[in-house]
């Protein structure tokens, strides 16, 4: 796939990797004004190599690798360095900790070695990429319809981190008074183009492929415009969801390795967070007993694994405590304790013991209440698909659906949000929950929310 590959973004990180190889090199080098010797170099190295690791995932964190963050212009040398600085906080808590373990602290060589590196992987951002082709945009035609052919066509040539840009477009509601052969076939030789993102799902699409066939022959590739729209947007085209889709990418047969390294991280990753969020406890009861003097905890029902009815905690953030959010006739405002403790997510720490528990996992779709359930079962087709694995605290409908409804009905927007939701239980994967977690991280950190 020529948008925003996995092999481009490998060799972004490889990329990463020998710059930070050549920066530690010459920190040695500039350190003492001499080539580093072997022993030099293996003395440092048990110390740096570990901490380099650790910098790669701040890399991951600050968005570096993202599927489609191929070039970053003007906000990359900013991003690089926030990335950096954050790399400097790390050092010093690792040194903090493991210097004794180390026969050697490299203080000065760190710091060039910050320096160094923080050049040359900007270097190499602006520079490599050029070189290895990269940034360069191929020619492409689109044949489709409807609001997805739209919407991929505008954000496609709106964005020049896609590696395509459409140079024509064919509108298959239209296709009865079109001339194939002037419009496509003839376009591609005369413009040079390589690519050919055509919607196959469509019956009217069958109708010129014997036409478009040949071109196979010209070193033309054909994407499937809905895959590539789900590689654009990281959501299931709506278009597309019916039975068929769900028969062909949907299963709740069991993924062995995938589920048992799943609940070995919610149990382990959910413990240690448990065990070291305990100590914030006091201070936020005696801060929510001091405002009111009501109740520390809310309990909300909501819908889990299977549409099993489950009972998630959190620290109270409103005068009625369990008031069924959005259903209740009765009039709730969220204190003024209660405010810090949302935009801060500290609300959200009890629910690591439903995690334990296991009513629901660290990654996954967040779970609904159970009157909105009820609601969106009845108006929105297949919704009920997204219980067929089990909640999470966060998931990929929250990084990526920016207008997803936190209270009351809203049933469009629902709807985009199901998409996001099936993309996840398609796509499911450690790598994808890995990811998923690194970038509630970045945006925890960041103070934007999930």
């Amino acid at each position: 796939m020529t948008i925003g590959s996995k092999k481009e973004l490998i060799i972004l990180f490889l990329g990463d990797l020998i710059s930070l190889a050549l920066a530690f090199w010459l920190a040695l080098a500039v350190r003492a004004f001499t080539v580093p010797s072997y022993f030099t170099l293996s003395a440092y190295a048990v110390s740096l190599v570990p901490l380099s690791i650790l910098w790669i995932f701040t890399f991951f964190i600050a968005g570096l690798y993202e599927k489609h963050a191929i070039v970053f212009e003007k906000k990359l040398p900013g991003t690089i360095l926030n990335a950096q600085i954050a790399n400097s906080i790390i050092a010093v808590i690792f040194f903090y900790f493991f210097a004794p373990y180390f026969s050697v602290t490299p203080k000065t060589v760190l710091v060039l070695y910050l320096v160094i590196s923080t050049a040359l992987i900007v270097l190499w951002r602006f520079l490599g990429l050029a070189f290895f082709g990269i940034k360069r945009q191929e020619n492409a035609i689109l044949i489709g319809s409807g609001e997805e052919m739209r919407v991929l066509l505008d954000e496609v040539n709106a964005n020049k981190r896609y590696n395509l840009k459409f140079v024509s477009s064919v509108d298959l509601d239209h296709i009865e008074g079109i001339d194939i052969q002037q419009e496509i076939v003839s376009r591609v030789y005369a413009e040079g183009i390589s690519s050919v993102v055509i919607d196959l799902k469509s019956e009217k699409a069958t109708m010129i492929l014997p036409v478009l066939y040949n071109l196979i022959f010209s070193n033309v590739r054909f994407f499937d415009m809905h895959k590539v729209y789900e590689e654009v947007f990281s959501r299931a085209p709506l278009s597309l969801i019916g039975y068929s889709w769900f028969l062909e990418n949907i299963s709740q047969s069991a993924h062995i390795g995938y589920d048992s390294l799943k609940k070995l991280m919610d149990i382990t990753i959910g413990a240690v967070i448990g065990i070291v969020s305990l100590a914030l406890y006091p201070i936020v009861i005696v801060a929510i007993k001091l405002e009111d003097g009501g109740e520390i905890f809310s309990f909300q029902k909501r819908v889990g694994q299977n549409n099993k009815i489950i009972n998630i905690a959190k620290f109270r953030t409103m005068k009625i405590a369990n008031d069924d959010a959005a259903w209740s006739k009765v009039e709730n405002k969220v204190t003024k304790v209660g405010a810090f403790l949302r935009k801060t997510r500290i609300d959200e720490l009890p629910q690591l013991w439903n995690v334990l528990k296991g009513d629901i996992s660290l990654i996954g779709p967040r779970p609904e209440f159970e009157r909105a359930v009820k609601e969106y079962s009845e108006k929105i087709p297949y919704y009920n698909t997204r219980h067929i694995i089990k909640p999470g605290l966060s998931g990929w409908a929250q990084l990526y659906h920016e207008r997803h409804p936190h209270h009351g009905l809203d049933i469009e927007e629902t709807r985009n949000k199901l998409s996001y939701d099936l993309y996840y239980i398609k796509n499911r994967s450690f790598v994808l929950d890995l990811e998923i977690a690194l970038k509630t991280i970045r945006t925890l950190l960041s103070r934007t929310g999930v």
